[in-house]
């Protein structure tokens, strides 16, 4: 067995970990999405696109997955900005697909009469956001230093 290579009870618990981070960065998504939805209409009478609540909303939960991730699921050291870029390059195509598939997902279902069809519309991006993004970091960005710190 390589240095690098984890154990069966190893893999177990990074996955384990990586959905508990992703389910908190997800509420701060959720939380963050939610109020850029439900604020702007009650105070300034106009509702956002789908796109302009989910983008920010995004970017909050990608840095505080990203740190949490690194840290503690990966537990890697090893140049960080290396790893930042790597997982910039996933957002780079994650985020316009997502955005526009999402848009238009709210268009279709007329999200503007049926409130809860974004939320519908987010959940499913985010579970799609949840697996591509564990296998992406654990294959691509920390493949080689995840072991560096253990």
């Amino acid at each position: 067995m390589s240095e690098n290579k984890l154990s069966k009870k190893e893999n177990i618990l990074q996955v384990i970990k990586f959905g508990l981070f992703s389910i908190s960065a997800g509420l701060i998504q959720t939380v963050a999405f939610t109020v850029l939805t439900e604020v702007p209409p009650r105070l300034f009478d106009k509702e956002l696109s789908y796109w302009a609540c989910y983008l920010p909303a995004l970017v909050l939960s990608v840095l505080w997955n990203f740190t949490l991730n690194r840290k503690f699921t990966f537990k890697s050291a090893t140049n960080v900005p290396i790893a930042m870029l790597k997982v910039a390059a996933y957002y780079a195509v994650f985020t316009p697909l997502s955005t526009v598939l999402g848009n238009m997902a709210a268009e279709r279902f007329n999200a503007a009469e049926n409130p809860v069809a974004d939320y519908i519309i987010l959940a499913a991006t985010m579970a799609t956001n949840l697996v591509t993004e564990y296998l992406y970091q654990r294959f691509v960005v920390f493949k080689d230093s995840e072991k560096n710190e253990q």
